[in-house]
C-alpha cells in the first residue's frame, strides 16, 4: 500500500487516514464481502497457516459484511495492540512505515465489483483486511510487521526500499511457511485470492524456494500475474528473527552493485521444496 510519488488528497488527514465510511456501504458491496470471505473460508483450511485460521475470529464481527474497522480494531488492540486505519488508496513510503511501525495497518475502504471477485489491480477492503488481519493477532507476526515498518524508516534513510520491498513482497503478500511436513499459505496476496491460494500450493509451475534474506532482496517480482518464485520460510518465529537481529545496514551496501536475480531463477546454493517448470509463465507470455 505504499508508493513514493503521490499527493494527499484534500479529504485525508496529515497521516493520510480518512474515514472509512462504514454506513456508506451497499447491501451489494457487503454482498461481495460475503461471497469472497465464503469462498476462501471454504477452501483455506489445511492449507493456510494455523496462525491465519486461529486469527480469523477477529473478523466475525457483530455486524454483516465488511468489518466496521472501529469494532475490528477494538478487537485486535486487545490482541496485540493493532489497529486498522482507512486510507484512500496507496500512500507514500514514509507514511506507509510509520503506520505499521506504531501498529496502525492501512486498509483502503472499497470493495471490488461483483465482476471483479478473481482479480483486481490495486488492493480493496477484502484483500486488506481478509488478507491481512488475521496474522495481525498473532503476537509473532504482529511483532514482524512492526520490526518491517521500522526497518523501512531506515531504509528510506540508506536509499535501499526497493530491496526492502521485495522482503515485504515475498513475505507478507506471497509467503509460504513451512508448516509440519507440508507447505502452508500465509501471505495476503495468496490467501485473498481463491486461484492463487491453489496455484501456489499445488501447480507445477512456480519454484517453492528456501527464505534466505540476501536472496529475497536480489530477486525481482510479479505484480501482473501469479509469481514465479514463492519463498518458504522456517516458522514465524524465525522470521522475526532474522529481521530483529540482522545488521540491514552492511546488507544494503553488500548488495549495491549486485546483479538481480529474474523471478524464475534458481540458484546452485538455494533450498528448493520444488523446482517449477514455470509453464504458466510461458504461456502468459505468448
Amino acid at each position: 500500500m505504499a508508493d513514493a510519488a503521490l499527493t494527499r488528497p484534500a479529504t485525508a488527514a496529515a497521516d493520510w487516514t480518512i474515514p472509512q465510511g462504514w454506513d456508506a456501504y451497499t447491501a451489494e458491496e457487503h454482498a461481495t464481502w460475503d461471497t469472497l470471505f465464503a469462498r476462501q473460508i471454504a477452501m483455506l483450511p489445511g492449507r493456510v497457516a494455523p496462525e491465519f485460521m486461529a486469527g480469523l475470529d477477529v473478523l466475525r464481527l457483530s455486524k454483516p459484511g465488511i468489518p466496521d474497522f472501529d469494532e475490528l480494531s477494538e478487537r485486535l488492540m486487545k490482541a496485540t495492540g493493532w489497529q486498522v486505519v482507512a486510507v484512500p488508496g496507496l500512500v507514500p513510503d514514509d507514511v506507509f512505515f510509520d503506520h505499521l511501525a506504531n501498529r496502525r495497518f492501512v486498509s483502503g475502504n472499497f470493495i471490488r465489483r461483483p465482476d471483479q471477485l478473481d482479480y483486481l489491480q490495486e488492493p480493496d477492503v477484502f484483500h486488506d483486511v481478509f488478507g491481512h488481519v488475521p496474522l495481525l493477532a498473532d503476537p509473532v507476526f504482529a511483532d514482524y510487521m512492526q520490526a518491517y515498518g521500522r526497518g523501512g524508516q531506515r531504509a528510506a534513510a540508506m536509499g535501499a526500499i526497493e530491496r526492502l520491498s521485495r522482503l515485504y513482497w515475498y513475505t507478507v503478500e506471497f509467503g509460504l511457511v513451512r508448516s509440519g511436513d507440508r507447505l502452508a499459505l500465509y501471505g495476503a496476496g495468496i490467501v485473498s485470492s481463491h486461484s492463487e491460494s491453489i496455484f501456489a500450493l499445488d501447480d507445477p509451475s512456480p519454484n517453492r524456494i528456501g527464505f534466505d534474506l540476501r536472496r529475497v532482496m536480489r530477486t525481482r517480482y510479479r505484480i501482473d500475474d501469479f509469481q514465479q518464485s514463492y519463498f518458504v520460510i522456517d516458522s514465524f518465529e524465525d522470521l522475526l528473527d532474522q529481521t530483529l537481529n540482522s545488521d540491514f545496514g552492511p546488507l544494503y551496501a553488500g548488495l549495491e552493485g549486485q546483479p538481480d536475480h529474474d523471478p524464475e531463477t534458481i540458484l546452485p546454493d538455494d533450498r528448493v521444496f520444488s523446482r517449477g517448470t514455470q509453464a504458466h509463465a510461458r504461456t502468459a507470455a505468448r
